[in-house]
């Protein structure tokens, strides 16, 4: 019956263009973007023909960065500086000295990279921050800050990569004793996990060069590569068996946990043990398989497992069934590092966890005076002046402390600690309205202006690189040091009033205090969005938080796998849903034409929320990852059903995961804006489980 209100009402959906349409290009534009092609091609004699023309044009400095950039490998120091001297304050300036700063890096040039070091502004290159590290530890030696070597480390573990300049300083940092081997050795796991084979052996040849060509043979056939060791001897052998271990739990986790339990786990020590271990727990967790806790259970040092590993332990203790594993998931985030544990999702979740495992009522008070009697008891035998301390009414539990510390509508599990508070998702004040003069100093600024002229010509990557350069570094006096709060909401607002909702709504995200609603949650498109939405009874509100995610109303957008338009529908799908609405004479290229993507995007939308019998988070899933997996990921007949912040959480994929969860947050409040009323998010979330079997057929046809 709805397949047939949807054909009805869509069948005459207009097909013309309503899209956003980029400023007219002029000839001079025409011969920036003729440069920007030559310039990914490495074209550099076509740049010095074309640069001339670019003279006095309003992006001449892209032009110029383009120029000297495809052939700074011969340039001369003269010209690097003269170009920085010219276009002093620019983002293309500190790109270029960052640029330079590789190069002579690369060079072991020490002298001049730290002359000019102090300059970059961005500080954003974890390789020029290696080579920095590096050049304080040639120059100072012994009296470098004693954490340099933790740091570089820590730099290093982030860079998927191989890259010179992290590889460089930790081999200077081994030799000095400022790194230590199993550091390394750390990095060679993590890599062989992320199936990064040339990371690998260039991390092995730091600490075992005669070991490093095995590496190979690890990464082809590691079940072969085992088979072919009787016993592992030796400190290096037996990281070369982790390694193999570790190769075979990225396709196979029981398998792995076999060969660590029957024969290799005795050979290698504690530490190299639980690292397996929690490689196995972690890929059978990420599998959703019920062995995962078992498997991290053979870890009796969480304190030597990675936050990613221990990440995935309290992911598995939380789907344990249909009640937690609380004791388990508190044990697991508490192991955490201060930067994990200190996000809103482990906060929340040890919030929950201690709610869970705390006595409730009367019990809980007497308990709390008790303790604080028991203290004051022992301060009396120690003689202390606690002793005289009357005991105080029990302060908040921590569970509500957590909670209250998150709590808020910016996110997924800030918007849940308001539930669990028991409040509701509402729109916050409006910040004072802003002034002529602060509107007019964000119409003014240069580098803002760049970025709109060539986000309208069609260069959008370096329209938005720009933008965030002067919003992040260059406040309204157009000088160096971060926007206030007050100019980030101006030049938010220029964006919004220029339709570049993209720039409007993350340049307001990026306030502390004041929230703008109406640039964070803008409406774009509403008549046609919220008639479609109802017509075929979606929730506008679920849509608009759709589009937020997708492409931030950019309707041109088109992602790296193809996916197209408001609602980033992929060709195929395209098709088959105007087929399936009735949408005649629909063709490719019409995909991005604002009121078509709308059509087809609910269209396919409002047929996928169908076939999950009107589940929010498994519809979202499933717009994100497809229906196939949305289903394999609520589990089969006969196991459990989860609360829908449970299973989000365990989605494997974290693309996924994280949209899910930005989704529904969207959704939430999206609603509170279109409707005027306080919205829980919990109430739209519901529970997730197996296909009730006396639902309709499951539709195999959705792509």
């Amino acid at each position: 019956m709805m397949q047939k209100l949807i054909v009805t009402l869509l069948a005459a959906a207009t097909l013309t263009a309503g899209a956003q349409s980029p400023a007219g290009v002029g000839k001079g534009d025409e011969v920036l973007l003729e440069m920007a092609q030559a310039f990914k091609v490495s074209d550099s004699a076509k740049l010095g023909r074309l640069l001339p023309q670019a003279k006095g044009h309003p992006l001449e400095v892209w032009a110029a960065y383009w120029e000297l950039k495809a052939r700074l490998g011969t340039a001369s120091e003269r010209e690097v500086q003269d170009f920085m001297a010219r276009y002093a304050g620019t983002y293309q300036e500190d790109r270029l000295r960052n640029d330079w700063l590789l190069l002579l890096g690369q060079r072991r040039q020490w002298s001049a990279f730290a002359a000019e070091l102090p300059n970059f502004r961005m500080n954003d290159d974890r390789e020029v921050r290696c080579y920095g590290l590096l050049v304080d530890h040639l120059r100072q030696g012994p009296a470098a800050a004693p954490h340099l070597g933790e740091e570089v480390h820590r730099l290093w573990m982030q860079q998927r990569d191989a890259d010179d300049g992290c590889l460089h300083a930790v081999s200077e940092l081994l030799d000095a004793k400022k790194i230590a081997p199993i550091d390394v050795w750390r990095k060679a796991r993590v890599m062989m996990e992320q199936n990064r084979p040339r990371v690998v052996r260039s991390a092995v040849e730091l600490v075992a060069p005669d070991a490093a060509p095995q590496v190979a043979d690890i990464a082809n056939n590691p079940v072969k590569f085992l088979a072919s060791r009787a016993v592992a001897p030796g400190q290096v052998r037996k990281e070369l068996v982790l390694l193999a271990v570790i190769r075979v739990a990225t396709t196979d986790p029981d398998q792995a946990a076999s060969l660590l339990d029957n024969k290799w786990g005795p050979l290698l020590n504690h530490e190299e043990r639980h690292w397996g271990w929690g490689v196995i727990g972690k890929q059978a967790a990420n599998r959703l398989s019920p062995n995962a806790l078992g498997y991290f259970a053979n870890v009796a040092r969480l304190g030597d497992l990675t936050d990613d590993m221990l990440g995935w332990y309290a992911r598995a203790a939380l789907r344990a069934g249909s009640t937690p594993k609380w004791p388990l998931v508190l044990s697991a985030i508490q192991e955490m590092e201060a930067e994990s544990r200190n996000d809103p999702t482990w906060v929340y979740w040890k919030a929950r966890a201690l709610q869970a495992l705390a006595p409730s009522g009367r019990r809980a008070a007497a308990q709390s005076v008790q303790a604080q009697a028991d203290a004051a008891l022992a301060a009396l035998n120690q003689g202390s002046d606690a002793a005289s301390e009357p005991v105080s009414a029990p302060s908040k539990p921590e569970h509500q402390v957590l909670f209250e510390r998150i709590a808020g509508v910016r996110g997924f599990y800030e918007q849940l600690a308001l539930d669990a508070l028991g409040r509701k998702v509402t729109v916050p004040a409006k910040p004072a309205q802003l002034t002529a003069e602060e509107r007019a100093g964000a119409a003014k600024n240069p580098g803002l202006q760049r970025a709109l002229h060539a986000i309208g010509i069609g260069l959008r990557n370096e329209g938005v690189r720009e933008w965030n350069y002067h919003t992040n570094f260059v406040n309204a006096k157009n000088q160096p040091g971060a926007m206030s709060e007050r100019e980030l909401l101006a030049a938010a607002q220029l964006a919004c009033d220029r339709q570049v909702w993209d720039r409007c709504i993350n340049t307001s995200e990026r306030t502390r205090n004041a929230f703008d609603a109406d640039q964070r949650f803008p409406t774009p498109y509403r008549d046609a969005v919220v008639k479609r939405s109802k017509d075929i009874n979606l929730d506008p509100a679920y849509v608009y938080g759709l589009i937020r995610q997708e492409s931030r109303f950019i309707t041109d957008a088109r992602s790296g796998v193809g996916a197209s338009g408001l609602m980033q529908v992929m060709p195929k799908t395209a098709s088959w849903t105007a087929k399936k609405i009735g949408l005649t004479g629909f063709t490719p290229d019409q995909i991005t034409e604002r009121d078509t993507n709308i059509a087809i995007g609910t269209g396919y939308l409002k047929l996928v929320l169908d076939d999950f019998a009107g589940s929010l988070p498994l519809a979202a899933a499933a717009y994100n990852a497809g229906p196939s997996r949305s289903r394999s990921w609520r589990g089969q007949t006969g196991e459990p059903v989860y609360e829908a912040a449970v299973w989000a959480e365990n989605v494997p994929f974290f693309e996924t995961r994280d949209y899910v969860k930005k989704v529904l947050a969207n959704t939430t409040l999206y609603a509170a804006v279109l409707t005027g009323q306080p919205q829980s998010i919990r109430s739209r979330l519901g529970t997730v489980g197996p296909r009730d079997e006396a639902q309709s057929e499951v539709n195999r046809d959705l792509p």
